[in-house]
């Protein structure tokens, strides 16, 4: 993994993750030069000067972008924005919950990704999705070809976001004649900043509504749905799938068997945090207002228990230098899917790529992989 701050996981894999959503090197090295000294003070320190850095590089793309659709260049500013909510996203993932600015900034980028999809011409559709007497939205990627096609859900992890899922897939789906729909399910992106709706462990309800949504579409074929996730999202897709009939198969990107265990793993400083300020990300995005009722509900995170009762096809896959998630979580969910009439655990390796948490240091053969088994298992539909 490429890490422009020596011992500093958390802002290297940040970064990694924007390179993989099309993020210009010589863009990102030059902000992250005005931060480098304060990077080595820790994780959680600095990040307010990250988000200053990265958000000025990101509105000076913005103002170019601007010129570029002023002087009849839609496709150039699209290009522009794209790279600018890609840096936008990045530095509010890094703050605090209760960081102010961030709020603002969480704003400019749903705009800008907005503005890039316009301009671009990528034909991504915003969709909301009713839930529970509230709503969570969707990212609509349409698959190439005619006729209905079949479609994904893919989730997000604990601290992703629907444009981060559809900056890092691209057409990756679409070119296989596959639809995906991107959510900010609850617990992350709009529908925990905007809407207030925190995670819950019995997925099968977000991921129930989310097919309601889908099957009022022409362009879905209704019987071939599936359900993908990474990260916290290897958790959140298989349970859902489990119990979620009318999803047709299941991808784990990143086998998270046990993440209510993991935490208590977390509190003895075993493995690698993904955000910083981390405990009080995870009780915001629970919705818990201590850590003695967050880790009261970790036992009913998991997959243990649940996982003998997946009837459909699943794969999935896991880093083999993955720093966050042990690969033992992959073994056991492979394992226990007894019932799965296909069940796969595709390990990357060096020589492939893709080793880190969720592919942060090369997603290019992780989703391509994905995208073909999910192609050959619609087919066999």
């Amino acid at each position: 993994m490429y890490e422009p701050f020596p011992g500093n996981y958390v802002w290297n894999l940040s970064v990694n993750i924007c390179l993989c959503m099309g993020a210009a090197m010589g863009e990102i090295d030059k902000a992250n030069d005005e931060v480098r000294e304060i990077a080595r003070e820790g994780a959680d320190k600095g990040t307010a000067a990250f988000f200053d850095s990265w958000g000025r590089m990101a509105d000076r793309l913005v103002e170019l972008g601007e010129e570029c659709e002023a002087a009849g260049n839609a496709l150039s500013a699209g290009e522009k924005y794209r790279r600018a909510t890609a840096y936008y996203m990045t530095a509010e993932r890094m703050q605090a919950r209760d960081y102010a600015p961030r709020k603002r900034m969480y704003r400019t980028m749903l705009d800008t990704m907005q503005r890039a999809i316009d301009a671009s011409g990528l034909g991504w559709e915003r969709i909301d999705i009713p839930f529970e007497g509230s709503s969570f939205p969707g990212l609509f990627i349409p698959g190439e070809g005619e006729g209905p096609r079949p479609t994904m859900v893919f989730c997000n992890g604990l601290d992703s976001v629907k444009e981060m899922i559809a900056l890092s897939i691209g057409d990756t789906f679409a070119r296989r004649g596959i639809s995906v729909l991107a959510v900010d399910q609850p617990g992350v992106g709009e529908a925990l900043r905007l809407n207030g709706l925190p995670a819950i462990h019995d997925t099968e309800r977000w991921a129930g509504a989310a097919i309601d949504a889908l099957e009022t579409r022409t362009d879905v074929d209704r019987d071939r749905i599936g359900m993908m996730g990474w990260s916290l999202g290897g958790y959140y897709a298989p349970r859902a799938a489990i119990y979620e009939k009318r999803f047709k198969l299941c991808v784990a990107w990143g086998g998270n068997h046990d993440w209510g265990g993991l935490q208590s793993r977390r509190l003895k400083n075993e493995g690698e945090n993904p955000v910083p300020h981390y405990w009080e990300h995870v009780m915001w995005v629970w919705g818990q207002p201590d850590m003695d009722s967050f880790m009261a509900l970790m036992p009913k995170v998991t997959l243990n228990g649940h996982m003998q009762n997946m009837t459909v096809p699943f794969l999935i896959t896991h880093g083999a230098n993955d720093r966050q998630i042990p690969r033992e979580y992959a073994h056991q969910s492979r394992d226990q899917a007894i019932n799965s009439p296909r069940v796969e655990l595709k390990l990357f390796t060096e020589r492939e790529g893709g080793v880190e948490h969720c592919s942060a240091d090369s997603m290019e053969p992780v989703k391509s992989y994905i995208a073909d088994w999910v192609r050959d298992r619609f087919g066999e539909l």
